[in-house]
């Protein structure tokens, strides 16, 4: 029978010292590129939830508007004469340029708010 040799393998320092290095740099970029992803799926979701506010704002806006059309018609409907008519018409209209106005305002800070909430820290 034939013995097996026992040869032991030694790897010389310094390429154990260069694979102890690489590990090390290859560990680092991992937990640099695991942070960064968590940083962006949070300011994704941040952004997210900023978006769907925005979103809802603009459509209760949307749906007060809508709201103020149809009275403003039912009142129309309801005029005696022409000059109720055109009294009625400069109260919608100078009604609805505030609401605008203030609706417009409203969405701005908003947006602001989103899109410093987003930032990068």
């Amino acid at each position: 029978m034939v013995q097996q040799g026992t040869a032991k393998f030694e790897m010389p320092a310094e390429m154990r010292a260069l694979a102890e290095k690489s590990m090390e740099q290859a560990k680092q970029a991992f937990d640099s590129f695991c942070s960064a992803t968590q940083k962006a799926v949070s300011a994704a979701d941040r952004q997210a939830a900023g978006a769907k506010d925005v979103g809802e704002l603009a459509v209760r806006f949307a749906e007060r508007n809508i709201a103020s059309s149809f009275e403003f018609a039912q009142r129309l409907v309801r005029a005696n004469d022409a000059r109720e008519v055109l009294a009625l018409h400069a109260d919608y209209v100078k009604a609805q340029v505030a609401a605008y106005s203030d609706q417009a305002k409203e969405l701005t800070k908003q947006a602001a708010k989103m899109a410093a909430e987003s930032a990068p820290n």
